[in-house]
C-alpha cells in the first residue's frame, strides 16, 4: 500500500480489493452482483474490483450460475495457481507432508516413516520433495512453508526444547542447515499451537478471541489464544502443561530430563489403561488394541467403549478420568479465564460428547470461572491442517500486497 493516505481512493480501493478476495475465499465463486451485495458496492465498482484482480492474476472466470431467469452470471473465483504452499507434521513416528493452492485446497502429500532417510534435514527435504512432485509443481512454486514439531525452537539458542522425544532435532545448527536446504521462506511452530490454528479458522473456535486448546494424543500440550493470537511465551514453551504439577498426583523433579510431569502422569495417555485396569476393565480385544498395542490406540478403544456404554464400572472410568482432566484444566482457567476450552486430540476425543460433559461438570466445581467446554472439529490431521493454514495467511497477504505494486 505505498503512496497511499487514508481515506484516498486508491486506499478503499484497495480495503475493496482485499475484502472481495476474502469473501471468494470464504464462499467461493461469486458473480459480479453477489460480490456488491456482500460488499455493499455498485455493481459498476464491483467490475471494476474484479477486473483489477484479475489483471493481477488472484482472480479467475470460473463458470456460470444458471438456474434463474435471464442469461447465466459469470462466476469469479480466487485463482487456486497464484501461489502454493506447504505444511509439515513432524513426529517421533515420521513425518506428513502436504501442499495446498492459494484456496487452502491440498492438491498434494507424502507420509515418510522416521526410518527412511539419514536425519532430520534429509527427512524434511525428501517428505517436501515427495509431496510437491505428487501436486505436480517444482519446490521453486512453494511460496512458503511451515513445519509442526512437538516442543518449540528456543529463540536464544535455535535449539528445539520440550520435546526430547523426538530424535534428530537437536542439533544447535539444525535451522540454519534447514535453511540452507529449502529455497523458500520456513517457519517454524508447535504442533498444539498449529492445531488451535486450524480450530480457530476452521473448526470450534471461530468467532473466539480467547480459548485453550488442550490436546491429548501421545503428549499432553495445551494452546493458548489471548486477543486472537498464539500466546508462546518467552521461550515458546506457554502451553506445556504437560510439565505442570498438580494434586493428586506426586511432584515429578527435574522434569526436563524425565520428559514428564503431574498433569502428564495424571491424565496423559499412560494414565487411561491403568486407571481402568483398577476398575476390572480391559482393553477391548481387535486390531490396534491389547497389551502389545500403541498407547494412543489402547486409550481410544477403553475410551471409545466406555463412552458407547456409560454405565456400571465404564461411567465411574470416564468420571475419574474426567476429575483428572478437569484438575489441569482448572489451573489454566483460573489464570487465563478463556471464553471456551477446546477438547482436542484422539484420546480425549475418543470420549465423545459424555467425557465433554462429564470434565465440564467437574470443571464448575473446580474452576472459578466457567468457559464453555467445546471438542474439536477438524478430524483429519489438525496440526498439518493448521501449518497449512497458517502459512496459507501470510502467503495470502504477500501475493495481494505485490498484486498492488
Amino acid at each position: 500500500m505505498t503512496g497511499t493516505t487514508p481515506g484516498t481512493p486508491s486506499l478503499l480501493r484497495v480495503m475493496n480489493d482485499r475484502a472481495a478476495l476474502d469473501l471468494l475465499l470464504e464462499h467461493g465463486p461469486l458473480s459480479r452482483t453477489r460480490i456488491g451485495r456482500l460488499t455493499g458496492l455498485s455493481k459498476p465498482t464491483a467490475s471494476q474490483l474484479l477486473a483489477r484482480l484479475e489483471t493481477a492474476g488472484l482472480v479467475v472466470a470460473s463458470g456460470t450460475a444458471g438456474g434463474r431467469p435471464g442469461p447465466n452470471a459469470q462466476l469469479y473465483g480466487v485463482n487456486p495457481r497464484a501461489a502454493h504452499v506447504a505444511g509439515l507434521d513432524v513426529t517421533p513416528g515420521g513425518i506428513v507432508a502436504a501442499v495446498a493452492d492459494l484456496t487452502g485446497e491440498v492438491i498434494g502429500s507424502h507420509a515418510l516413516p522416521y526410518a527412511e532417510g539419514t536425519g532430520a534435514v534429509d527427512r524434511v527435504t525428501r517428505a517436501l520433495g515427495a509431496a510437491v512432485r505428487d501436486a505436480g509443481l517444482e519446490r521453486s512454486d512453494v511460496h512458503r512453508v511451515v513445519i509442526a514439531t512437538p516442543g518449540s525452537f528456543d529463540p536464544s539458542t535455535g535449539a528445539l526444547r520440550y520435546a526430547d522425544h523426538l530424535p534428530g532435532w537437536h542439533s544447535p545448527t539444525l535451522l540454519e542447515e534447514l535453511a540452507a536446504a529449502l529455497p523458500m521462506p520456513v517457519e517454524y511452530e508447535n504442533d498444539v499451537n498449529l492445531a488451535a490454528v486450524a480450530e480457530q479458522r476452521l473448526g470450534a473456535a471461530r468467532g473466539h478471541g480467547d480459548f485453550v486448546l488442550l490436546w491429548n494424543e501421545e503428549g499432553l500440550g495445551a494452546a493458548l489464544v489471548l486477543g486472537g493470537r498464539l500466546h508462546r511465551g518467552w521461550t515458546g514453551g506457554a502451553g506445556e502443561v504437560g510439565f505442570l504439577p498438580v494434586p493428586g498426583h506426586p511432584l515429578v523433579r527435574h522434569v526436563a530430563q524425565v520428559n514428564s510431569g503431574g498433569y502428564q502422569e495424571l491424565a496423559g495417555v499412560q494414565a487411561v489403561p491403568a486407571m481402568a485396569a483398577a476398575l476390572g476393565i480391559a482393553a477391548p480385544p481387535g486390531p490396534g488394541a491389547g497389551p502389545a498395542a500403541p498407547p494412543v490406540a489402547t486409550a481410544v478403544a477403553l475410551l471409545t467403549r466406555a463412552a458407547e456404554h456409560p454405565e456400571g464400572a465404564n461411567l465411574l472410568f470416564l468420571q475419574r478420568y474426567a476429575t483428572a482432566l478437569a484438575t489441569g484444566i482448572a489451573s489454566l482457567v483460573a489464570v487465563l479465564d478463556p471464553e471456551i476450552v477446546v477438547l482436542a486430540g484422539a484420546v480425549t476425543g475418543a470420549g465423545g460428547d459424555v467425557l465433554r460433559g462429564l470434565v465440564e461438570a467437574e470443571l464448575a466445581e473446580l474452576a472459578p470461572a466457567r468457559p464453555r467446554l467445546v471438542s474439536g472439529t477438524v478430524r483429519e490431521r489438525p496440526v498439518l491442517r493448521g501449518a497449512l493454514e497458517s502459512a496459507l495467511a501470510t502467503t495470502r497477504d504477500e501475493v495481494f500486497d505485490t498484486s498492488r505494486r
